[in-house]
């Protein structure tokens, strides 16, 4: 829907234990007529990308994403390729205490922007839900609001919101709080606090603003920085109300 919505080619892989990496990213296979061999395409040669329940596939298919996530690419039998632009991951994942999951290592999970827990719907949508059947034939009736062109502007827009050097020292606060912090295995990454900034700036954006507050920051860190943290009593990785405590425990100058 979100693909349709914003005019992009949409792609889906449903992960699975016996997936391999060329299963997403593409091989190339010998031509007998032109004598050569000649690459096909994987799914991830798409501008959205759907990894559906992506902790069922082994480590070693997770990591075909891993280039294609950080610099829009893949390398395929020395030969590297571009991916189409916009290009995004979108992923769900099956409970860790479920049979046939594999954990994501931290530097696939330092590449998504944002985790973001549903939860299961309040009864009248469930209701409308139920009364509809599902509704997936009104999918086809979805027209785009975009064109492909118009969302790398809206992205250019976005990266331009100011940032300032009160706010940048605000949110290196916050980084370092969580690096610093006996509550967490490991801190925020650079490529985190990266991940921060665009996505404060696409709130502010959003707001309709032309300058990042610390509201924005405080608005958007706990779907930035969850998945990322680790929690150092338990398994598990942070919680929202973990980073709650954290943003009360850094003032704003």
């Amino acid at each position: 829907m979100l693909a349709r919505l914003l005019g992009l080619h949409f792609s889906r892989v449903q992960f699975t234990s016996d997936m391999l990496p060329a299963d997403v990213i593409g091989l190339s296979i010998y031509d007998r007529e032109r004598s050569e061999f000649k690459f096909l395409p994987g799914a991830i040669f798409s501008q959205v990308l759907l990894a559906d329940e992506i902790n069922r596939a082994t480590p070693k298919t997770q990591s075909a994403l891993l280039e294609a996530m950080e610099e829009r690419q893949v390398t395929v039998e020395g030969e590297t390729r571009p991916l189409p632009e916009p290009f995004f991951v979108i992923a769900t994942q099956n409970p860790s205490t479920q049979i046939g999951t594999f954990p994501l290592p931290e530097s696939q999970l330092d590449r998504f922007l944002m985790r973001i827990e549903l939860g299961y719907p309040d009864r009248a949508a469930e209701r409308a839900l139920l009364e509809s059947g599902g509704r997936h034939d009104t999918l086809a009736a979805i027209q785009p609001c975009l064109t492909p062109d118009q969302l790398p502007s809206l992205q250019r827009t976005a990266a331009d919101v100011h940032v300032s050097p009160a706010l940048l020292d605000y949110l290196q606060a916050l980084v370092e709080a969580t690096r610093t912090s006996q509550r967490f295995v490991h801190g925020l990454s650079p490529r985190a606090a990266l991940a921060l900034i665009a996505a404060a700036r696409a709130w502010a954006f959003i707001d309709g603003r032309t300058m990042v507050m610390p509201e924005d920051v405080q608005a958007v860190l706990p779907s930035v920085a969850c998945h990322r943290l680790q929690l150092s009593n338990s398994a598990s990785h942070a919680r929202p109300e973990d980073i709650v405590q954290l943003i009360r425990s850094i003032p704003v100058v």
